[in-house]
This record gives structure tokens, C-alpha cells and sequence, in this order.
């Protein structure tokens, strides 16, 4: 029997060590985990939808921790394959007011996630599968992986959310216009930056352009995040605009990622594109005023309340 779920994301879970100072000075670490799908689906999770995970983790020393975590959120890890080697690490800390990293995470676990591991009836029993470019480009393998999970749930009426999550760390800009070209004719949702994903993917920070090439792929749903300015918003043609309120910033780590997984519970539970728009700039909000990326995601009410504060 299959579990009926939200929403599965497909990524790599990482161990998260962070720290109120400078990495240069920092004595003391907290533990946490990381990963910018999984970072989605906790998001998700803490708003009250049910949600599943796909990726493959390393039995090292880490890995109950991260499977007890993951559990204790209520995260379904059902489909979490275990194998040897080594589980990504990354350190988080704080210099001149600016979030600082340092990742360790070559030749981890996830990137052995292979279609092999698919389970496609677990897959077929949810509401929304989602995936970013980050992880497309984790290994050729986890790249076919997220094009047939996309291909089969179109198939299958399954909602398909998708983020380029575009770094010129990770990849460059003729990769990630073929990762997103691959997957473009399943997708009903997709969450863009202008600060990289859109000149990266299209050549142009231009919204309006933007809109019209979305639009041209028949790409139902999309949210357009404009650098400090606030959110572009359409849906079948209808568009909003979200302004950004001012708020105080400790760690920006993460927020575009919580505010995906925030945006696609509210959708799922039939909100207008609007107000789901709101209420996950409400999440992203709080989760920037504290240090970690999941672990300062707040929950359903602490949410609420702030949209109701702001918006009414």
C-alpha cells in the first residue's frame, strides 16, 4: 500500500553546520540538515501538507541522524535508498552582516541516485512532484531521474513544480538551459529569480519577455522572484504583482526554496496564486530572520498570523 501524499521532492540531503560568527572564529557549530528540495518540502511539511522525499543517503556516521530528523518533521522516507560512502556537508556562518559557505560534497550518496531506485507507484499516489536544476545537475543519472519522474507524472495528472535554482557555482548557462529545456514540457509550475535564473535561462531580466516564453511552453503557473523588489505573479494569463515588505535579514539562506515549498501547500489546497504568493512571502519573512536554512522555517501559525498582520 501507498501512502496518499501531497507533494515528493526529488534531491540531495545535506548535513548543516552553522554559526551566529564568522566561520574563522566560530568554536562552537549547530547541527542541522540541509538541501534545497528538501528544503521545500519541510517548508510543506510545517504548513500542513504531507510530503515524501527521493535520494539516496550514505550510511556514514551522519546518517541516522538525518533519517530520525527527517522523521521526526513527518517526513515520509519511505523511498530513501541507503548505500555506501559518504553523505554532503556544507558550514554556514556569518562575516561583515553576509551569510558565508564552505560545502563539502563530492562524490555523495544522492549523486548515485539512479531510475533503477524509482518506485513509480509511490510517485502515482501523489498530489505534486518537484525538483530543482540544482539537483538535474547533480549526476547524469539523478539528471535522467527527475526527467522521467516529470514525464510520468504529467502522464498522470500529477501537479509538476520546478526551479532552475541557477548557480554559476554548479553549472553554467548553456547546462542549465539544457536541464530546463528537458523537463519544460511537463511543467505546470515554475519558480524564477531575475537576480540569475532569468538571463541565465532566457538571456534577459525582462519580465514581460520572460512571461511571453513561459507562456509559449504552456507553462500554466509561474512566480518571477525581481531582486528587492518583490514577487511577479501569473497563472493562464492572469498576473499579480507581490511587493517585498522590509524586513530584517539574518540569514537568507534557504528562503527562496521555503517559499516554494510554502507557495505549493497553499496551492494544493486551492488557494489562488495570489494569496499563496503572500502567505509564502509571509514564511520567507521569518525564516530570514534567523541562521539555517531549515531549521528557521516557521510553522502554519507563526505564518498566518504575519499574512494576516500585513495583508488582512
Amino acid at each position: 500500500m501507498y501512502e496518499n501524499l501531497d507533494i515528493i521532492t526529488i534531491g540531495e540531503g545535506l548535513v548543516e553546520l552553522s554559526s551566529n560568527t564568522s566561520l574563522k572564529f566560530a568554536q562552537i557549530f549547530d547541527k542541522y540538515y540541509g538541501g534545497d528540495s528538501l528544503c521545500s518540502a519541510i517548508a510543506a511539511l510545517r504548513c500542513g501538507s504531507s510530503a515524501g522525499y527521493i535520494t539516496k543517503l550514505a550510511t556514514d556516521n551522519f546518517c541516522e541522524y538525518l533519517l530520525d530528523a527527517w522523521g521526526s518533521e513527518g517526513l515520509d522516507t519511505s523511498h530513501v535508498k541507503l548505500t555506501g560512502g559518504q553523505n554532503g556537508v556544507y558550514f554556514v556562518g556569518k562575516k561583515d552582516n553576509k551569510s558565508e559557505f564552505v560545502f563539502y560534497r563530492r562524490k555523495t550518496a544522492a549523486m548515485s541516485l539512479c531510475i533503477d531506485d524509482i518506485d513509480f507507484g509511490y510517485i502515482k499516489n501523489s498530489k505534486c512532484v518537484y525538483a530543482t536544476g540544482f539537483v538535474q545537475s547533480l549526476s547524469l543519472s539523478v539528471r535522467e531521474v527527475v526527467r522521467e519522474i516529470f514525464k510520468f507524472a504529467k502522464e498522470n495528472d500529477i501537479l509538476v513544480a520546478y526551479d532552475p535554482n541557477f548557480s554559476e557555482k554548479v553549472t553554467t548557462s548553456t547546462e542549465a538551459k539544457e536541464l530546463f529545456e528537458e523537463v519544460s514540457p511537463y511543467i505546470d509550475i515554475i519558480f524564477l529569480n531575475t537576480k540569475a535564473d532569468t538571463e541565465a535561462l532566457f538571456d534577459t531580466h525582462s519580465i514581460d519577455k520572460v512571461l511571453k516564453i513561459l507562456a509559449d511552453k504552456a507553462i500554466g503557473a509561474s512566480i518571477i522572484r525581481e531582486h528587492k523588489n518583490g514577487l511577479h505573479v501569473s497563472n493562464c494569463g492572469c498576473y499579480n504583482f507581490v511587493k517585498y515588505e522590509s524586513s530584517r535579514v539574518v540569514d537568507a539562506t534557504g528562503w527562496e526554496a521555503a517559499f516554494n515549498g510554502a507557495f505549493l501547500n497553499y496551492y494544493l489546497k486551492g488557494y489562488d496564486t495570489i494569496k499563496c504568493a503572500r502567505l509564502a512571502n509571509a514564511l520567507s519573512m521569518l525564516q530570514i530572520k534567523n541562521v539555517g536554512a531549515i531549521k528557521s522555517i516557521p510553522d502554519k501559525i507563526e505564518t498566518e498570523k504575519l499574512y494576516n498582520e500585513i495583508y488582512g
